[in-house]
């Protein structure tokens, strides 16, 4: 049968299609890890019961770590067990029908299964201990908790999102006494605060922190 395409036709064909494969690819792996969920984002997470940190950090003045009590001490922020939450409300709207749920699972021991807002891949390592040791403040990832009657994802929490973290870390940094505090304010050259954290804290070098080792274990 003779042949329908020459050679360097048939070799062009091979190549284009080779090429077209290539783009695609380079595309969708360009999409993976560039893309940013906004989709996700300022979309409050339907939960067991309408907690609101508004409520109890913005109004009531409640510390981070009352509820979230390993986050200075572990790499997970935490999920308060239901004690913490009776702690108040066995004495504070105890007949209230929102924390019927609540003092269910307390009574019986049963799990309150709180769905994730901040979900990272199981191939990325993040600490929260280290962060907030080296200054880096409870409001740079979740954003302004405190001001949220749900909770809400604020940020992509993409490899390029926590990279510009890493590349210039001295433009996030606070005292540690000031991480906790969500209303502060550098008073002057955050720049040049933040080289001085960063040496104070022993934080290492750019090259260190944006090796892929860092979060792929």
């Amino acid at each position: 049968m003779a042949q329908v395409f020459s050679r360097r036709l048939s070799l062009l064909l091979r190549v284009l299609g080779l090429g077209a494969v290539a783009i695609i690819a380079a595309a969708a792996v360009a999409y993976r890890v560039t893309a940013r969920t906004d989709a996700a984002l300022l979309a409050p997470i339907e939960q067991p019961i309408p907690f609101s940190h508004k409520h109890h950090v913005g109004d009531d003045g409640i510390d981070c770590r009352y509820c979230h009590a390993s986050v200075e001490v572990s790499a997970v922020a935490g999920i308060p067990p239901l004690s913490t939450c009776m702690t108040c409300h066995s004495q504070l709207f105890t007949d209230a029908s929102v924390l019927a749920p609540v003092v269910d699972a307390y009574r019986t021991g049963r799990a309150l299964r709180w769905n994730r807002v901040h979900a990272l891949p199981d191939f990325v390592y993040f600490d929260h201990s280290i962060h907030i040791g080296k200054g880096v403040a409870c409001v740079t990832c979740p954003g302004r908790v405190d001001r949220m009657p749900s909770t809400w994802r604020v940020v992509s929490l993409d490899m390029q999102w926590c990279l510009e973290c890493h590349r210039a870390p001295d433009r996030y940094l606070r005292p540690r006494e000031r991480v906790f505090d969500m209303d502060w304010q550098p008073q002057g050259d955050q720049l040049a605060l933040g080289k001085e954290l960063r040496e104070r804290y022993h934080i290492r070098s750019t090259r260190e922190l944006t090796d892929c080792s860092t979060c792929h274990r």
